[in-house]
């Protein structure tokens, strides 16, 4: 699954070590963990090493996979990737390492219900925005103690306009602007 927003620095560290090894020993597969997570194939590749697991091979993971409670455990965290991350089928399929129909057949074993695609859009614009007013209002807190838009479009790699914009639909009170070139004297006549 490819998530719409990125994940922060924060809900990255909230992946334990720990919480990857207990779902990779259900039958998830490191690609399954890098979608659900968010985090980078490396970075789980690591946390899996890091909490001492035991690596499967391919062969090893589809032989687990015929075993009922593990197809359940697969359908379960489909039916959730599906439901809660807002993934499409075809999402689902990559991280089940199935077809589009294997992945549809599977939600629905997990008494998952398939959207059509204008829910799945609503689904991640709505989850798009949520994010993008969470960012705002980040950008906020930071503006109103005493960070300036030029600093903050800079660190975020963002042009000084949507900062602007984002403060505004932020409901920032803005400060006012200054003029940092030479005093104008309006006594002097030309």
């Amino acid at each position: 699954m490819n998530p719409e927003p990125p994940v922060t620095s924060d809900a990255s560290e909230a992946v334990t070590p720990e919480s990857l090894r207990r779902q990779y020993e259900s039958g998830a597969t490191v690609e399954e963990l890098v979608a659900a997570s968010g985090l980078s194939y490396g970075t789980v590749l690591n946390r899996l090493h890091d909490a001492g697991t035991d690596m499967r091979t391919s062969w090893q993971t589809r032989r687990m996979r015929r075993d009922p409670q593990a197809r359940q455990r697969l359908a379960a965290h489909l039916r959730t990737l599906y439901e809660q991350h807002g993934a499409t089928l075809t999402e689902l399929a990559a991280a089940a390492g199935e077809t589009r129909r294997g992945a549809r057949r599977l939600l629905i074993e997990a008494g998952g219900t398939v959207r059509t695609t204008q829910q799945t859009r609503r689904m991640r614009t709505a989850a798009r925005a949520a994010e993008r007013r969470k960012f705002a209002l980040s950008l906020r807190a930071r503006y109103e103690a005493g960070d300036t838009a030029p600093e903050l479009a800079r660190e975020h790699s963002y042009s000084i306009a949507t900062v602007y914009r984002l403060l505004h639909q932020a409901g920032t009170r803005m400060r006012p602007q200054h003029h940092h070139g030479p005093a104008h004297d309006t006594t002097k006549r030309s």
